[in-house]
């Protein structure tokens, strides 16, 4: 049986002695008592894997599900805290926007009334200056009369009566 095993693991004999003699002890095996039979060998098995299974259980029970319904319920705290603060911040973000959306649309506003009331000045000022530029071509006209006028001598009273009319006609227009 020995060499059977050497031959099938490839081992010495010396080897597979060692290794069985510390198989034995890590197992509990006392070689001196014989065991009773197959059978009770396997219930001892057995009953001592069901006493792990128990230890399991009772373990499970007792320790491993309250730390689980602990977590869940600390995740669903989160989760619904989590929701609360998005809900929150984007009521937040909204209301925000809004009134910057209203500052701006009154800026806005302002902007295109001081830009009315820019052109109207604007248009004013054009106004005020075409005005201006024939006042000062009328002045022009009129120093050029007067000019001549003065210019004038005794003997053109038909050329200073001409040029009175058109001083009076240019004043009145």
């Amino acid at each position: 049986m020995v060499e059977k095993i050497c031959k099938r693991y490839s081992l010495k004999k010396s080897e597979v002695v060692k290794l069985a003699f510390r198989y034995m002890d890590k197992a509990h095996i006392n070689p001196s008592e014989a065991p009773e039979s197959v059978k009770s060998e396997l219930a001892k098995i057995n009953k001592r894997q069901d006493d792990i299974i128990r230890f399991i259980r009772h373990y499970e029970e007792e320790q491993l599900n309250p730390m689980i319904r602990v977590t869940n319920s600390i995740a669903l705290r989160f989760e619904a805290i989590g929701k609360t603060l998005e809900t929150l911040i984007l009521s937040q973000l909204e209301t925000s926007q809004e009134r910057q959306t209203a500052v701006l649309k009154k800026l806005s506003e302002q902007f295109c009334n001081h830009a009315d009331v820019i052109n109207n000045q604007s248009k004013q000022i054009n106004a005020l200056y075409q005005i201006h530029q024939r006042d000062y071509k009328k002045l022009l006209q009129l120093i050029q009369l007067y000019s001549e006028l003065s210019a004038c001598g005794v003997m053109d009273s038909k050329r200073k009566e001409n040029l009175k009319t058109e001083i009076c006609n240019l004043i009145n227009t």
